[in-house]
């Protein structure tokens, strides 16, 4: 599993949903992934200091500001591409697989007190947002 998350003053997919300050966390599923991944990638974002305390530094995280996440799940993060200039995906999750764990992911957030918007499972989704800083964290399972 593969997660990009972007620190955010708003987000929106659509189809899907809208948040305002908080991260968006682009999920990409790989085959060899379980439950076990899903739980411990979304602990990790719950619990990550990206938002600045008072003096400036990241010492606050999503639970200690109460932001919100928008995840969107996004197969390709799961390209192959050191060969040639085609991406493969022959790595990423079968699509009922990658939408079992991407939900796992997402209830796993909720769980931990966060609130959680989501994309589209599958669609092809239009998604805007408004990263803050700009902070770009990618997190690999």
């Amino acid at each position: 599993m593969r997660v990009v998350v972007q620190r955010v003053s708003r987000a929106a997919a659509v189809p899907g949903g809208a948040i305002g300050a908080g991260v968006c966390v682009l999920v990409g599923v790989a085959e060899d992934d379980d439950e076990a991944v899903a739980e411990r990638l979304a602990g990790k974002v719950a619990r990550l200091r990206l938002f600045e305390n008072a003096a400036g530094k990241f010492d606050r995280s999503l639970l200690d500001t109460g932001g919100a996440a928008l995840v969107v799940s996004q197969f390709t993060l799961i390209a192959e591409t050191r060969k040639g200039n085609r991406p493969s995906f022959a790595a990423a999750a079968r699509p009922g697989r990658a939408e079992e764990l991407y939900e796992r992911f997402c209830a796993a957030l909720r769980e931990l007190g966060v609130p959680v918007e989501q994309g589209a499972f599958g669609a092809r989704m239009e998604v805007a947002l408004v990263n803050d800083g700009p902070v770009t964290i990618v997190l690999d399972a």
